[in-house]
This record gives structure tokens, sequence and C-alpha cells, in this order.
């Protein structure tokens, strides 16, 4: 029973030493700095926590934010109003939910980071509606299931719900 117990141990040991080393020498050092997109490194500069996901693609998980940046190689999620996936509020550069998505997944008043210029709001909710507002003044607002253009400097959206 002991030398079951010694040869697992053994064996066990042998398969993590294997782990630790194998990343280190899957990497060749031949790998190309990534070309993160200009508004991509704006946002991870002005809002942290930041995650980078791509060159076109970055995340907040505390915030439940997310910036995409479109590319020709980026395909369309199944989605609920436009490029915005169900259940979240997105806000876009470009007016008819065109340009660079900003994406929150909570509901609530979130900030929109100066660097985001929102000229279109996309609400994939099922229920409520969301406003896009310069402080306390709304500028838009998007029921369940809908969008609009937005005009004007947003500085935080409110969802309800």
């Amino acid at each position: 029973m002991k030398t079951v117990r010694t040869m697992i141990a053994v064996a066990a040991g042998f398969l993590l030493a294997v782990a630790m080393v194998a990343p280190a020498s899957a990497s060749s050092g031949d790998e190309q700095p990534v070309d993160v997109d200009p508004q991509v490194a704006r946002m991870l500069e002005e809002v942290p926590g930041g995650v980078l996901v791509d060159a076109n693609h970055a995340v907040w998980p505390e915030l439940h934010m997310e910036l995409i940046v479109p590319s020709s190689a980026s395909s369309l999620a199944r989605a609920a109003v436009g490029s915005c996936a169900t259940g979240l509020i997105c806000l876009y550069d470009g007016y008819s939910l065109s340009g660079t998505k900003l994406t929150f997944g909570t509901c609530g008043i979130s900030t929109v980071p100066s660097s985001f210029a929102t000229r279109s709001l996309a609400n994939a909710r099922s229920s409520g509606y969301t406003q896009a507002r310069n402080g306390t003044t709304v500028l838009a607002t998007a029921s369940a299931g809908g969008w609009t253009n937005v005009y004007g400097t947003t500085t935080n959206i409110r969802c309800v719900f």
C-alpha cells in the first residue's frame, strides 16, 4: 500500500514539474509585440483595472465594462440590438450603432470615460430603459430592445429596470 502511494506521489510530482516547465519552453521569444489600437490604449490609461484581451479589445471586470474597436477580422456576435449582445448596454462612437463599442453589463449609473465620444446607444436588456446623460441632463433614451443616436457629450449612462 505504501509503495502505491509513493508511486502516485512521484507521478504527481513529475506531472507538476512538467507542467511548470512546459509554458517556459513553449515561448520561443519570437512573438511580435501587440500593436494596440490607440482608442484601447487611451481607455486603458484613463480607466484603471483594464485588461487587454487583444489589440482591439479590453475589459474592466470590476466595472462590467468592455471596449471593442471594430476590425476587418472581427465578427458580430449573436445580438439583441444591432451588434449589442443580449443583456448589455452598448455605446458606440459612431451614429446608428457604428464604430467602436463600449459595453456595460450592469444596470445603474455608470461613468463614461472622457476619451469615449458617445454617438449612439443600444439597450439590449429585456426591460426598462437606458439614458445617455451629461451630469443629470438626459441627452437620449433607449427603451429595452431599442437604440437611439446621441447628441452632446455623454458623461454617464443611467439604466432603469
